[in-house]
């Protein structure tokens, strides 16, 4: 009885505390195509994506029917970073679905032309007068939205001094955008204004990277879920578990109860609690753990930047500008790449499989290699060929006076530097038993042995990224190394990961060619597929970065 009473008190208080309405929800998927078309046709940036945002408290004052059924504590914001768009994956606010869908539309829009400088209402105010006096079809939807929005906001004459003055200072601000210069101070935060872009592009406006379970491919679990919200994290260091020690005096148990095993019914959370219980978390801490676990849950996090951790065996970070085609500008200092070797490299052999190959270019490549060579029964030279001489006496030949020898010296000043892409795209299959990788390994190991034969100054890299603060290129060999057991065990031993952010490998390898004493310098590039990573750097701003 005492259950029954409690459900229906839930229920009753959670009617009570529910605001939104339901029956005009509005859902971010049915309108992905047409908010991104909006959002780049008024000068958003093209290479970002377009994803949900994650729920975030906001510390208003919430009334007691909420608070008693722990309900309006929470609100979606929207925010564009250097990444994505970030919408609220429903919006429920108004009665009518058309107002909602106004509203998605408004928050793409002012994302689009936000300034990055000012404070959060100095911002908004400033890109909702720009859009209000140059879109006219915008304005007429602001207008419906403002007029909704003021219903749904609280009162001031039921708030506290100090958030009655703040709560009239924004009304001020969306009726009448640029009028009010700064926000008066209050004890609480104000309710959450659903016009504005949210504050939360603040603090996750320093680099990050997207962490999705790992660079494997994730294990074919049909339980596996994507959650499409982004969500906040945060590196932490992984709690101890090596044991403890419980103090207590044993008398104090007063029964022991032995283990007897009765078979009953196990249930596991369903797995939309999985989303639900990461809702409740401001921010998720993340740590690396050695040990395995079933993945249930997949998610995209902002997380801190590691490039002030280098990798093992790595050298310091180079910076290396970028390519922005939307400004037309170079971006300076804007990448990190470091050099590294790879992994686990080990002495090897040249692959026995790839000896008829390898045979067949260093024929071909001897012709040019860089020496001398003797040229008998020439018209002009710095000897006399006495066979040809001998030959003209015994079968005379009017005309033909071809009785010298000369030295020919092959001389190519050539250094070649070539780069190979190790992003995880080329694990997919060429057939039955090959993989791309392993045709980029083949096609590195024949290019290093062909060409030292002709004895010309070669550079192997291969590259991979995981976004602009960890461009990884592998040293396999240096221009001033010898092509040996070692170099032939660094391209066995390649494995392919990540990313493929070619503009700044591109900028890198460039500098190192040019440090080449060579007359004629070569950078060639492996690769399998266009540029991309898992940021913005994907599209047209990759490809016109890498061009």
């Amino acid at each position: 009885m005492e259950e029954r009473v409690g459900l229906w008190w839930h229920r009753l208080v959670s009617r009570a505390a529910q605001q939104g309405h339901a029956a005009a929800r509005v859902e971010l998927a049915s309108m992905t195509a047409e908010l991104g078309l909006l959002f780049r046709a008024l000068g958003g940036a093209h290479g970002l994506a377009l994803s949900a945002s994650a729920s975030k408290r906001h510390g208003a004052r919430r009334a007691l029917v909420q608070r008693l059924a722990g309900a309006g504590d929470r609100f979606d914001p929207a925010w564009a970073d250097a990444q994505a768009l970030r919408l609220p994956e429903s919006i429920e606010l108004y009665p009518s679905a058309e107002l909602n869908r106004g509203l998605f539309r408004w928050l793409a829009a002012l994302c689009a032309v936000l300034p990055l400088d000012g404070s959060w209402a100095g911002r908004n105010q400033q890109a909702s007068a720009f859009l209000l006096d140059n879109f006219r079809g915008l304005a007429a939807t602001y207008r419906e939205l403002l007029a909704a929005e003021l219903q749904r906001r609280p009162d001031p004459a039921r708030l506290p001094a100090d958030e009655a003055r703040l709560e009239v200072a924004i009304r001020r601000a969306l009726a009448a955008p640029g009028s009010v210069a700064e926000l008066p101070s209050a004890r609480r935060p104000p309710q959450p204004v659903p016009l504005w872009a949210s504050d939360v592009r603040a603090a996750l406006q320093k680099p990050g990277t997207t962490a999705a379970a790992d660079d494997a491919p994730a294990p074919s679990q049909p339980a596996l879920q994507q959650d499409r919200k982004r969500r906040a994290a945060t590196d932490s260091e992984e709690a101890a578990r090596s044991g403890g020690l419980l103090v207590f005096r044993p008398e104090s148990i007063f029964s022991w109860t032995e283990y007897a095993p009765v078979d009953h019914e196990i249930q596991d959370n369903d797995d939309a609690d999985l989303a639900r219980a990461a809702d409740d978390l401001d921010t998720l801490s993340l740590a690396r753990s050695q040990r395995s676990a079933a993945r249930r849950l997949r998610m995209d996090l902002d997380l801190a930047a590691r490039a002030e951790a280098p990798p093992t065996q790595a050298a310091a970070a180079i910076r290396v500008p970028e390519w922005n085609h939307k400004t037309r500008s170079l971006l300076p200092d804007h990448c990190s790449i470091r050099v590294q070797p790879p992994a686990e490299a080990h002495n090897a052999p040249f692959p026995q499989r790839l000896r008829a190959d390898q045979r067949r270019l260093q024929r071909q490549m001897a012709a040019l290699r860089n020496d001398r060579r003797r040229l008998y029964g020439q018209s002009d030279g710095d000897e006399i060929d006495v066979d040809a001489c001998i030959r003209q006496r015994s079968a005379p030949q009017a005309g033909r006076a071809d009785f010298y020898r000369a030295t020919q010296r092959n001389e190519r000043d050539i250094a070649c530097l070539l780069l190979a892409d190790l992003s995880l795209s080329t694990e997919a299959a060429v057939d039955g038993e090959l993989r791309v990788i392993d045709v980029i390994k083949d096609s590195l190991q024949l290019f290093a042995e062909t060409l030292s034969i002709s004895r010309d100054r070669l550079a192997l890299y291969g590259f991979n990224s995981r976004q602009r603060h960890d461009v990884r290129m592998i040293e396999i060999k240096s221009f001033d190394a010898a092509c040996d057991a070692q170099v032939r065990g660094r391209i066995e031993g390649l494995a392919a990961s990540a990313y493929t952010r070619m503009g700044p490998v591109v900028r890198h390898a460039s500098a190192l060619l040019a440090r080449q004493p060579s007359r004629q310098q070569i950078l060639l590039l492996l690769s399998d597929g266009k540029p991309n990573d898992n940021d913005y750097y994907e599209g047209r701003y990759g490809i016109e970065d890498t061009r």
